[in-house]
């Protein structure tokens, strides 16, 4: 499968114009309303007496499959409910997320100004109740919010070490994007 044009150049960045609100909110791995580029692999939890084992990711395998096993790196974040760590893109970099611990409102915007989706937005709920691995492909902008009273524990696989020069940030409350990270009492 080849890539979209717009991702086989160089990827120019663009705050898009948004609503205020928070997007399609994808219940399913297989959406329609997925920004292009992004993918959605649900993993499994093994909870017994003692706990629960997860597999975070195999080599050459699922979503990290094209990850170049000399320069892929994984990290973990450990952040206190109700934080928010919004918005951040890579030109370069993909970044795959498996929230282990905790519940995460993950909230996506396209941020490739040649995208046909420039400007769409997608938020979805994982975690402990919903176990997805997210593909993030470079020119996404992408944040979090721990919702719930635990902590939530956050594994990202990088296709790349960390590059300071390919990082990106936009605040949470960016006026253009205005993603609304309130509760959505629906």
């Amino acid at each position: 499968m080849s890539a979209p044009a717009f991702e086989q150049t160089r990827i120019e960045i663009a705050t898009p114009l948004c609503e205020k609100g928070i997007g399609k909110v994808i219940a399913s791995p297989e959406s329609k309303d997925l920004i292009p580029g992004v993918e959605i692999q649900p993993y499994a939890v093994w909870p017994d007496d003692r706990g629960y084992f997860l597999e975070v990711l195999r080599a050459g395998q699922g979503l990290v499959s094209a990850f170049p096993r000399e320069s892929t790196q994984v990290s973990a974040a450990l952040s206190y409910p109700g934080t928010i760590k919004a918005f951040h893109f890579h030109r370069h970099q993909t970044d795959c997320w498996v929230p282990v611990q905790g519940m995460f409102q993950v909230a996506l915007v396209d941020l490739r100004k040649g995208s046909p989706s420039f400007g769409l937005r997608n938020t979805m709920y994982v975690g402990t109740l919903r176990p997805w691995q997210v593909l993030i492909p470079p020119g996404v902008g992408h944040g979090y919010k721990v919702v719930g009273t635990a902590p939530g524990m956050l594994v990202y696989v990088t296709d790349r070490f960390y590059d300071p020069s390919d990082e990106g940030r936009i605040a949470h409350n960016d006026p253009q994007i205005q993603y609304d990270w309130e509760t959505q009492h629906k």
